[in-house]
């Protein structure tokens, strides 16, 4: 069984990166950020996320 923070939410996302929850569904809905929709609900794997986060990084992208 999946682990219970293996996903993220919308709202956990916009804290963890500190900025707006609209952000993340603006940038989810245009495949910026990468994520899945559960019926009406956003969910976005963890470990890809930070991933995402790692590749931003390291290619110096000056905005997500």
């Amino acid at each position: 069984m999946a682990g219970t923070d293996e996903f993220w939410t919308a709202e956990e996302i916009s804290n963890y990166l500190r900025i707006p929850q609209s952000t993340i569904y603006k940038l989810a809905q245009d495949k910026v950020l990468p994520g899945f929709k559960v019926g009406k609900h956003w969910r976005f794997r963890r470990e890809t996320i930070l991933e995402w986060i790692k590749v931003k990084e390291e290619n110096g992208s000056p905005s997500l």
